[in-house]
């Protein structure tokens, strides 16, 4: 089984062409191939960072993405549904580093930040579980 690096999947689903072409296709054919394949659960947020930040794709296009990958049968994402839980989120309008959080603590009685403007907020009104409190 081989680990993948993000930039490796930036390069499996972003298509710039040009100078990344070569790397492009070095990473569809790995994907492709069928081989087994592994993404760390940090690979996946740092994924996203980049699609959202450096690349500007909004939250739907990202979610497609995840959906993909995580849609992949030889492909194992480190605490897949945790992943899942947070792309579902990020569909429902949760920052995904917020959202992969949260779905990192499920077995927690309550996850507590300080984020009393965005993500507590939101998190009460989409009733998470656990659920979201204010520590203060």
């Amino acid at each position: 089984m081989l680990g993948l690096d993000m930039n490796v999947l930036v390069r499996y689903y972003v298509r710039e062409g040009g100078a990344a072409s070569a790397q492009e296709e070095a990473a569809r054919t790995l994907v492709e191939r069928g081989a087994p394949l592994f993404v760390a659960k940090t690979v996946v947020l740092e994924l996203e960072w980049v699609l959202r930040g450096v690349y500007g794709h909004p939250a739907a296009d990202v979610s497609r993405v995840f959906e993909h990958l995580l849609s992949l049968e030889h492909v194992t994402v480190e605490d897949r549904d945790g992943v899942a839980s947070a792309v579902g989120n990020l569909k429902r309008g949760l920052d995904f580093a917020d959202a992969l959080h949260h779905a990192g603590s499920r077995a927690c009685e309550a996850f507590v930040t300080f984020d009393g403007k965005g993500f507590a907020g939101k998190a009460k009104r989409l009733a998470l579980t656990p659920p979201v409190r204010l520590l203060a």
